[in-house]
């Protein structure tokens, strides 16, 4: 019986494969996040993630682990993307965060992906942003062009949001 659902799975494994013919986003990106480590002096890492928090690619120091930082990035790429809805109604761009151990920058790459930059105390912030603005179109670009991005929906316009309430305009007869 067990040889039977050995090669009863065997079959079923085969039949559900799907070739994949895309590039992996790691061979296109990777070397892109190479690169701006190379071209920014003090960048410490820089990842790519998805809005959901998922790992895309990462050029990170062995003491940060990827899966939790591209979580912290989707959370934080939430919060700001709802702070400047909220308070201006335009879209997000980037994001920096100041520490005393450094800097982590988030900018948004297309709809559904950020690029987290990481870098020394000391960087050229000027720098760093001259740098990682193009690479985050860059990123959408090659997002898009593997078919990974899907466009999310237009927020509401803030004339939406301060709508008065629907009440009832019939007026009560008086008996």
């Amino acid at each position: 019986m067990t040889g039977r659902k050995t090669r009863l799975g065997e079959l079923i494994g085969r039949l559900t494969k799907v070739a994949n013919s895309d590039p992996d986003p790691n061979t296109v990106l990777l070397p892109e996040l190479h690169g701006l480590r190379e071209r920014v002096p003090q960048l410490t890492g820089s990842l790519v993630a998805s809005i959901d928090g998922l790992l895309i690619t990462h050029d990170l120091p062995a003491h940060i682990e990827p899966n939790g930082m591209a979580a912290l990035t989707a959370s934080q790429l939430s919060l700001s993307h709802r702070l400047v809805t909220t308070a201006h109604g335009g879209g997000f761009h980037e994001v920096v965060v100041r520490g005393s151990g450094g800097h982590v920058v988030i900018y948004a790459a297309g709809w559904t992906a950020a690029l987290t930059v990481l870098a020394a105390p000391t960087v050229n912030v000027g720098r760093l942003h001259l740098e990682s603005r193009p690479l985050a179109r860059a990123i959408a670009d090659h997002l898009k062009a593997l078919g990974k991005e899907v466009r999310a929906p237009e927020p509401a316009g803030k004339h939406e949001l301060t709508k008065p309430p629907v009440t009832n305009t019939r007026r009560r007869e008086r008996i």
